[in-house]
């Protein structure tokens, strides 16, 4: 069955509710945001972006971004090829766990890993002996973040190798083929667009997590604020111009995260229908 090209009223009721939709939840709050931030003009946004703390808060959630993505990449990579490749004892487990993040809430997330690893833990005095702080530090930010995008490359990558099936794989290997040299011109070829596609959005979480941060952070200026932890902390102290600015610039990191994304889109679709 093809779905109907003109389809009369009921078309334009739907694209009338998505359009509704769209500009209240989504297209209005930006624009406020944006014309928020520029309110006192481009002079006092430059101001706000290019503060100390600002830059400190923007450096940081790159930082954050940047060892969650290769964590993740790493750990997705692995998860994908030992679910898909490999028959055991515990693999609806595995798959399972890997969800976990999705289901449980980024405050709870946070609550663990401060009932963990914080002053209150068994774990607590052996981290102190080793000089390692893990609570209201770096650390700990990086290990929340870690946990709330993990699903997001192996989810892409999963049902790639799960279509694509093992028989190029075996004949490599009958013929002789090494295991990297395998998965570097048999397998990779077909997941890489998948790939980026969660390296994509896994990013994209990582920049905007704030629950499980919050939790970790202990909020202190300059060492551990995230930017949404710094625009919340601009917002309650009345620096609405500058908290405002910061959000447009997370606003704009976003923008660029959804435009790469729709490219990484088309140039798959393209390969693939090529």
């Amino acid at each position: 069955m093809t779905a109907k090209k003109n389809s009369g009223p009921v078309k334009w009721i739907l694209i009338g509710i998505s359009a509704v939709f769209l500009i209240t939840m989504l297209i209005l709050p930006l624009i406020y945001v944006m014309a928020t931030a520029f309110k006192d003009g481009a002079a006092s946004f430059w101001k706000a972006v290019s503060d100390e703390y600002a830059v400190k808060a923007v450096l940081l959630t790159l930082k954050v971004t940047g060892i969650t993505l290769v964590f993740n990449t790493v750990f997705g990579l692995a998860a994908a090829w030992c679910i898909t490749r490999f028959q055991f004892k515990g693999k609806k487990v595995i798959s399972t766990l890997i969800d976990l993040p999705l289901t449980v809430s980024p405050i709870i997330a946070g609550l663990i890993y401060v009932l963990t690893y914080g002053r209150q833990s068994i774990l607590a005095p052996y981290l102190k002996a080793a000089g390692i702080k893990i609570i209201f530090a770096v650390p700990g930010i990086v290990m929340a973040t870690i946990f709330v995008t993990l699903p997001f490359v192996s989810r892409e990558i999963i049902p790639v190798l799960t279509a694509q099936g093992t028989d190029e794989e075996e004949a490599a290997a009958l013929m002789g083929a090494g295991g990297w040299r395998i998965f570097r011109e048999i397998t990779f070829p077909h997941i890489k667009w998948a790939l980026l596609y969660g390296v994509v959005l896994c990013s994209a979480r990582a920049m905007g997590e704030f629950g499980a941060v919050s939790v970790l952070s202990g909020h202190l200026r300059g060492k551990t604020n995230t930017m949404p932890l710094y625009i919340e902390l601009l917002y309650q102290g009345y620096d609405f111009t500058g908290a405002f600015a910061v959000s447009a610039l997370l606003v704009l990191m976003a923008v660029i995260i959804l435009v790469l994304r729709s490219v990484l889109e088309q140039r798959g679709k393209g390969e693939n229908d090529g």
